[in-house]
């Protein structure tokens, strides 16, 4: 059975050819120039199949009018369903109730685990995080409310510390730069990126949620942009390194656009990318009816365990 690490990039669009708007356009990213054969992650490079890598345009809109929204987003990808439409609107950052209530029945987690397969979330979090969550002065985003009602553990300063995780930011130098937070080492890009590949190779599904670059859309410089991207371009290009061979797939994806258009400080209705990386006949069945963000849990499914359709498309 092969294994799929999701690279959750939030607030990441499909934008324009404009060196001036669009980060991804004005960054030098050569791992994943070498992945789209020489093209720039934007809307022209969709549809593309080529030896490594499968791009396509998600629609994060789901028929429903106004700028999609985090917790809607993510919930539709982790569930299949068209989450906007059940609730009435796009809704974020974070979970509303009724999302909520969802997410703590319902997710990619759920199902894999129910299935006997394994999961994790790769992300670490500093204690202070778990004391703003247990004294309710902080809400849980989709991703991590998600992994918990399913029963996994969040990860932990000590798997931090462990090499069991990764930081916000995949290489610790933001976690060593708090005030007040465990030590941790420090990873270049590169060996951020490897320890992914190492990672996700002891479960059947790993996440790893990088919410980094919806922060920059909303408030960095097209500077700020372009370096994030910079260190994200050495983690991927780790990555695929340690990945070589291996008959796993990796998706890169998002829940709505946002760093793409700097030209406006909220969420853009840009396709948001599907981006594959792994053997071709594996990008290939994943790929199959790909077109929205609903369109997801079922690819993840139907790769993890050749599941039946019905059972792909959430059937009640």
């Amino acid at each position: 059975m092969p294994r799929l690490l999701v690279l959750f990039l939030d607030g990441v669009g499909l934008g324009d050819e404009d060196a001036v708007r669009n980060p991804f356009v004005s960054a030098s990213m050569p791992a994943l120039a070498a992945l789209l054969e020489g093209r720039r992650l934007t809307r022209s490079a969709s549809p593309f199949e080529g030896a490594r890598a499968t791009l396509l345009a998600l629609d994060p809109c789901l028929g429903v009018d106004g700028a999609p929204q985090s917790a809607s987003g993510q919930a539709a990808i982790l569930t299949g369903r068209n989450v906007p439409a059940e609730i009435g609107g796009h809704y974020g950052p974070k979970p509303n109730p009724p999302i909520a209530e969802i997410l703590r029945h319902d997710s990619l987690f759920h199902r894999v685990l129910a299935r006997g397969g394994t999961a994790a979330l790769l992300n670490a979090y500093p204690p202070r995080y778990f004391h703003a969550i247990h004294s309710r002065r902080r809400l849980y985003s989709a991703i991590p409310l998600a992994a918990s009602a399913a029963g996994l553990s969040l990860k932990t300063a000590e798997d931090l510390q462990k090499g069991e995780a990764l930081s916000a930011d995949f290489t610790g130098e933001g976690w060593a730069a708090q005030p007040g937070f465990p030590p941790a080492p420090v990873l270049t890009p590169a060996a951020a990126g490897h320890s992914l590949a190492r990672l996700s190779a002891g479960y059947d599904l790993t996440w790893f949620d990088y919410w980094l670059t919806d922060y920059a859309g909303h408030r960095g410089t097209l500077r700020a942009a372009v370096d994030l991207l910079h260190a994200f371009d050495g983690v991927l290009g780790g990555l695929v390194e340690s990945w070589a061979d291996r008959q796993d797939l990796i998706l890169l994806t998002s829940d709505h656009g946002n760093l793409e258009d700097l030209g406006v400080r909220g969420h853009t209705r840009n396709p948001v990318p599907a981006l594959l990386i792994g053997p071709a006949i594996l990008r290939q069945r994943f790929a199959s009816g790909l077109t929205d963000l609903t369109h997801i849990a079922p690819a993840v499914m139907r790769l993890l365990f050749s599941q039946d359709p019905s059972e792909e498309r959430g059937d009640r």
